[in-house]
């Protein structure tokens, strides 16, 4: 059979087996190239492409290529390739969204060495967290996770002085061995104007809509791991704040300018060294007022208002507290937000949290009912976002306040 006749086999097979991914695959233009590893999706006139090595396709097993064409659906319909590029570790990063992705993939179906959680025993990685938590876990202090990402790093920085491309073998400290994903088709997303990224974001949204729709006029089920996120894309309701305008005036000043590496541009010094680009970027630290005196309904309000904050295009890291301090990690609106404390109410961890850590975040955005006494030595950029059913005029002295309305 030819490359095409599988694949189409494969298809056929896929979208019995599970539709939704079938019609999803169906969405995509398909091509064959051999200037690539293995396979990977890339974005072409605001439309996805997937792309496959025909050698790579043909080695491998009927089973394993149906894991394979929903491992790439999973990195479109998970929005890897739109909304995670403040990642700065691009290698950790691609792993840490491998070993995400795979988990909904039958382990049999997988090709060997692929990135799962079974290969970082010693990180004691959590089944179905997320890209950020596996990203945090792999770039955080312990000595474990310093020695797996130094042992990473060091074979990808071979991997670029042998101007090589594709998959490489890593032997990781622990004596597993993993292939380094692949994912430079991306590397030209990244150097989109933002407006287009989101442009591509929503259309995106729009797919797994369609799809779901489809799969609803034929009585079929959404997989689990989609589920979430298409009922999230349906019912988030228009914000009541307008937060793109506000940020433009008040955190204008407080962008954070980053450079990054560019192969589309040249670097005019050094010609053979690829361009730089400089970006404006935002990075906001925004708290959810945990304590008991704080609804069900006005949490459900913060998050809502979190989730077009982060639509800005700004990065929003969650802290959580009540009279003390019990999460911060990486906001995802299409994630369950899980919270913790429901005690009495403290303002002054935050406040001291942020003075601490102020030159990482752009500004601090508090999201309280207003039930409890100012905190001291509050910076400028801060704002109070009063629940609907709060009062919050006492913070006036203390930083701007934004009263939500119903």
């Amino acid at each position: 059979m030819t490359n095409q006749e599988t694949l189409a086999k494969a298809s056929k097979e896929l979208m019995l087996k599970e539709p939704f991914y079938g019609l999803l695959l169906m969405s995509l233009n398909k091509v064959w190239r051999k200037d690539i590893p293995t396979a990977g999706v890339r974005v072409k006139d605001i439309s996805y492409e997937l792309a496959i090595n025909p050698d790579f396709w043909e080695s491998l097993e009927p089973n394993m290529k149906i894991g394979v064409l929903k491992h790439e659906l999973l990195h479109i319909g998970f929005f890897h390739l739109t909304n995670y590029e403040h990642l700065r570790n691009k290698t950790i990063r691609n792993i840490a969204m491998d070993l995400e992705i795979n988990q909904y993939i039958e382990e049999q179906d997988l090709p060997e060495g692929v990135c799962k959680l079974s290969k970082f025993p010693d990180l004691n990685l959590e089944p179905k967290k997320g890209t950020f938590y596996y990203y945090d876990k792999l770039m955080s202090d312990n000595s474990k996770a310093q020695s797996t990402v130094k042992c990473i790093m060091e074979v990808g920085q071979d991997e670029q002085q042998d101007e090589q491309q594709g998959n490489t073998t890593c032997e990781l400290p622990n004596g597993e061995e993993i292939e380094i994903p692949d994912h430079t088709l991306w590397d030209e997303i990244e150097d989109l104007p933002e407006a287009t990224k989101r442009l591509l974001e929503n259309q995106t949204k729009h797919i797994l809509e369609q799809v779901a729709d489809q799969i609803a006029k034929m009585k079929g089920d959404i997989p689990g791991e989609f589920a979430e996120i298409i009922e999230r894309l349906k019912i988030v309701e228009p914000p009541k704040f307008d937060w793109k305008g506000y940020l433009r005036r008040f955190a204008g000043k407080s962008t954070r300018i980053y450079t990054k590496k560019s192969r589309r541009k040249l670097n005019k010094r050094l010609e053979e060294n690829p361009g730089l680009k400089f970006k404006r970027h935002k990075h906001i630290l925004a708290a959810i007022d945990t304590s008991g005196s704080v609804s069900t309904s006005e949490l459900k309000e913060f998050i809502q208002e979190m989730t077009h904050l982060e639509k800005t295009g700004s990065d929003v890291t969650l802290i959580e507290c009540d009279v003390s301090i019990s999460y911060v990690g990486k906001f995802n609106s299409r994630k369950d937000v899980e919270i913790h404390g429901r005690g009495g109410t403290e303002f002054q961890p935050v406040i001291d949290y942020f003075n601490e850590h102020n030159p990482k975040y752009s500004c601090l955005f508090y999201f309280t009912d207003g039930e409890c006494p100012a905190p001291e030595n509050v910076p400028k950029n801060t704002v109070w976002v009063i629940s609907s059913r709060g009062n919050g005029d006492h913070l006036k002295e203390t930083g701007k306040v934004i009263k939500l309305e119903d």
